[in-house]
């Protein structure tokens, strides 16, 4: 712990010659909803990546009950490379040995972490965030994200208010791509042998990101015929008009190959979308309730209790009541999600974008995990995806707007901003209880997402335009 960790004067990237400089770092904090994240060459550098490999490896192990290794996985991004070889660097001068697994994607890291001896896992992924964005995302030994408070003791000794004890120790770095193995047949085998997609046809998004090669020779694996799109690990082109955030290609190419189904994963494959028979996108909130509803059915969710965000769709929580479900909302991000899973037990939880958490086979959101078990549902129900989403519910009209943000203490200060503030309470006197207003600045992205949701577009469309042009003024 914090305690055991001794001083010293230099810091690890001037031990080895690198340059690093804590008064270029923000003054906000480096974790956010997803570990650090952010623009390579300015907040993600070599020497940064060393120092949160070295001080993840010193936290990690004084908080592990025994020694064991580091899984290490990546994204196709072109930094990826230099930014897994910095890390491993840090970790292996903390004493640690690195498994690295190359490409994969991040819920590869989270399994193989915690089925393993491992004391944690990271991963390097900006998942849907563009090519030139990168991410270090620090798991703990169980798999799961890393708890608050070790992020902010990691993040101590990056700003060198933590300065570590001499480490004589050096750790090994082994190539372990074979374990990723381990991972696709945990994806299969609570499925078979029941469960067959022969004669589905189904059409999968890769994104040119973590899951090309996995994701169809699984659903390969799995008796479907597959259709894949952007397969290759492609670092100029992850995310770029296509996955989980462009669904026009997907939704085509379903059409086109008259296809049963179709999912887009994210760069890291950690979130999916579904596209329908009809090519109709098919988002999170509809994901949460038709497996829910197949849970349900099978009594395998406690209190018929789904854990959700406060961007679900409010027809979605009123069709989820209505059949004897339960809805609890949390703050954006799947983090906050896991932990009220945590909390009260629930076994599923998500968010509209498309991360989706079962407790039952999974430890973390994980994009094929939830495509397998949706092309399931719907291969149960012997009915296509686009007559299960008819039986469904009614979305409410609900806008998102994001306004680019480019000033990081602005954009994560918003609150504070009197003309937002008031305009945001006007929206919500003017809707009363036929709508609802969320503002905030994303986690993940230099954004500031505005959503507006009423019970017409109409209204939804005008209080959505009134509060971005309120934060275009007073915030960029």
């Amino acid at each position: 712990m914090v305690s055991s960790i001794r001083r010293t004067e230099n810091s690890i990237s001037n031990a080895v010659g690198l340059n690093f400089n804590i008064h270029t770092l923000p003054k906000s904090p480096l974790f956010g909803t997803d570990g650090i994240r952010g623009q390579v060459g300015k907040l993600l550098t070599a020497p940064l990546a060393l120092e949160v490999g070295f001080w993840a490896g010193m936290v990690l192990r004084n908080d592990a009950v025994h020694l064991g290794p580091i899984i290490l996985g990546q994204d196709s991004r072109n930094s990826s490379d230099m930014l897994a070889m910095a890390l491993s660097a840090g970790l292996t001068a903390a004493g640690l040995e690195v498994w690295y697994l190359g490409l994969c994607p991040t819920p590869c890291v989270a399994y193989l972490t915690s089925i393993t001896e491992a004391i944690g896992g990271v991963m390097i992924s900006a998942s849907h965030n563009p090519p030139e964005d990168n991410g270090i995302k620090i798991f703990g030994a169980n798999g799961g994200k890393l708890s608050k408070m070790l992020q902010a003791e990691i993040e101590q000794g990056i700003r060198g208010n933590l300065p570590a004890e001499k480490n004589n120790l050096c750790g090994k770095h082994f190539s372990r791509p074979e374990l990723i193995k381990q991972y696709s047949q945990g994806l299969q085998t609570p499925l078979q042998p029941v469960v067959n997609f022969q004669g589905m046809k189904v059409v999968l998004d890769v994104a040119w990101g973590a899951a090309v090669g996995l994701a169809p020779s699984v659903f390969t694996d799995m008796g479907a015929q597959v259709i894949a799109l952007h397969n290759l690990p492609d670092g100029d082109r992850i995310n770029v008009n296509c996955g989980s955030t462009h669904l026009d290609i997907l939704q085509k190419a379903v059409i086109e190959h008259k296809a049963d189904i179709g999912f887009a994963f994210d760069g890291d494959a950690d979130r999916v979308l579904a596209v329908d028979n009809t090519g109709r996108a098919v988002n999170g909130d509809y994901i949460l309730y038709l497996w829910g509803q197949h849970l349900q059915q099978q009594q395998k969710l406690p209190d018929n209790l789904i854990i959700s965000t406060v961007m679900a769709n409010l027809g979605f929580e009123k069709a989820w009541q209505k059949i004897g479900g339960k809805l609890i909302r949390t703050a954006v991000g799947d983090q906050y999600v896991q932990a009220e899973m945590g909390k009260t037990g629930g076994m599923l939880g998500g968010e509209q974008s498309g991360h989706i958490l079962c407790r039952h086979y999974g430890i973390t959101g994980d994009g094929l995990l939830t495509a397998l078990h949706i092309a399931t549902v719907v291969k149960d129900a012997n009915l296509s995806l686009g007559e299960l989403v008819d039986q469904s519910f009614q979305t409410y009209p609900q806008l998102l707007r994001n306004v680019r943000v480019e000033d990081r203490e602005k954009r994560l200060n918003w609150e504070s901003c009197e003309p937002v503030q008031q305009a945001i309470a006007q929206a919500e006197t003017a809707m009363g209880n036929t709508g609802r207003i969320l503002v905030r600045a994303s986690g993940t992205e230099p954004l500031i997402r505005v959503m507006v949701e009423a019970e017409n577009s109409q209204l939804a469309e005008y209080w959505t335009q009134e509060l971005v042009k309120k934060v275009q003024h007073y915030l960029i």
